[in-house]
């Protein structure tokens, strides 16, 4: 449905695009899960992750809820009980809790019946069971974060130290601990958010609303809206769309992206798929524009950069977003006045989207791309097969494609290959005379 929908946006051509330009927001739920409102899905491509990692984390939930169940907890188990530990923990080498103390501030702690072991529990990649009552600490308590007996000793807390918090506390041998460190006021805050939400886990998921992260991993974002949020949105006024209005609008509505993909496969003889997937791109109008102001470049080369090519280089971390419209049409204007071969698009469009100030054209001396006259080319041939001849004997039917491979390992992307076969095929023709 969102693909649908940003098909008939795009078909508009009246929308912006690009990251940020439009996103999705999700509501997930399993069987006896919770309701979960996930905000922000940017990347239509990352719909299917975001619902899969969130499914994942409320069975992964449901079952930290039954074994919580097995350990007979009740959520009377659980109380606003804080210790003070900054005096105890006044010389230890965490840099947080050094911060801390010598800015004045408290550490305090909390004991987690039955949770030892849970708490590292992972939910998603990168995101445990902690790291959700971290992130409940940090909304609520306006904290850096948190520390849990489940991931210590670390972050210069010793096992020593570990060991004093334990009996301070009084833990049994299945509890864990909480510690937070911050002004009193934001501690508080934040830990009586952890007891929360450690109760949440003996029923389960907890209904919220999360944020949806680039990975395709969510974290809290807020509570979900009550009942009390009203609809339709009271700020925006009614507005009443006439019978001409409508008439107006659908007499003059765009074409669809199939028909238009359709239309690029007749006129510039593009395959559906292909067309497609152009039509679908960023960058429809670009291609239309190189393919009709440059001659000598095919169409079809054309659209396999401005779709998979580039799509590539994006998995690539290669930052294609500082290659402008007007980059691309110099980079493929450069191929079609035989300036560069067509082999070297990629390796400028890699070099323009480090060097995004200047001219698509100073990547040729800096890569060393320009074209070579036919005299280099036919004098790098001679080199060749004059360094290979024993080659070239012994492989008498073979020595054009065996020959071609050293060539063109050699002037790929300065050259053209159809000219570099014609000359070989040449030399070849007289070496064997």
């Amino acid at each position: 449905m969102a693909f649908e929908i940003g098909k008939m946006l795009r078909a508009t051509r009246s929308v912006k695009r690009g990251l940020g330009s439009i996103r999705q927001d999700l509501n997930v739920s399993i069987k006896n899960g919770a309701l979960i409102e996930i905000k922000g899905v940017q990347e239509l491509e990352l719909v299917a992750k975001v619902i899969e990692l969130e499914v994942q984390r409320q069975t992964i939930l449901l079952q930290i809820r039954d074994e919580l169940r097995t350990r007979s907890l009740k959520p009377t188990d659980f109380t606003d009980s804080f210790v003070d530990l900054t005096e105890q923990l006044s010389s230890s080498q965490s840099k947080i809790i050094q911060s801390a103390v010598k800015n004045g501030e408290a550490v305090l702690g909390t004991r987690l019946a039955g949770f030892k072991g849970l708490l590292k529990r992972e939910l998603m990649p990168g995101i445990r069971l902690g790291t959700e009552l971290a992130k409940r600490a940090v909304f609520w308590g306006r904290v850096g974060g948190i520390f849990h007996s489940d991931e210590l000793p670390g972050y210069g807390i010793t096992e020593s130290e570990v060991e004093a918090i334990y009996r301070r506390l009084e833990c049994g041998p299945s509890d864990s601990f909480v510690l937070v460190a911050d002004s009193k006021e934001n501690v508080l805050d934040g830990l009586k958010a952890v007891v929360e939400r450690a109760k949440e886990a003996l029923t389960g998921v907890p209904e919220e609303t999360r944020t949806a992260n680039p990975d395709g991993t969510t974290q809290y974002m807020r509570p979900r809206p009550g009942p009390a949020r009203m609809y339709p949105e009271t700020d925006v006024p009614p507005v009443q769309i006439s019978p001409e209005r409508i008439k107006r609008i659908a007499d003059n509505l765009p074409r669809m992206p199939e028909e238009v993909a359709k239309e690029l496969g007749s006129k510039y003889d593009v395959g559906p798929k292909l067309a497609s997937e152009l039509v679908n791109s960023d960058y429809l109008g670009t291609f239309e524009h190189i393919v009709t102001s440059t001659k000598g470049v095919s169409p079809s080369f054309v659209a396999t950069v401005l779709t998979g090519s580039l799509r590539n280089l994006e998995r690539e971390k290669i930052p294609i977003e500082n290659v402008t419209d007007s980059h691309l049409r110099e980079i493929f204007n450069l191929v079609g006045e035989d300036k560069t071969a067509k082999e070297s698009v990629i390796d400028i469009i890699k070099w323009v989207s480090s060097n995004p100030n200047a001219p698509a054209r100073d990547a040729l001396g800096k890569l060393n791309l320009e074209m070579l006259t036919q005299e280099q080319l036919s004098e790098i041939i001679s080199k060749i097969l004059e360094s290979n001849r024993s080659l070239v004997n012994e492989n008498r039917a073979k020595a054009l494609g065996k020959m071609m491979n050293l060539v063109m390992a050699e002037v790929r992307g300065r050259a053209n290959p159809k000219l570099v076969t014609e000359l070989l095929r040449t030399r070849l023709e007289q070496l064997k005379g």
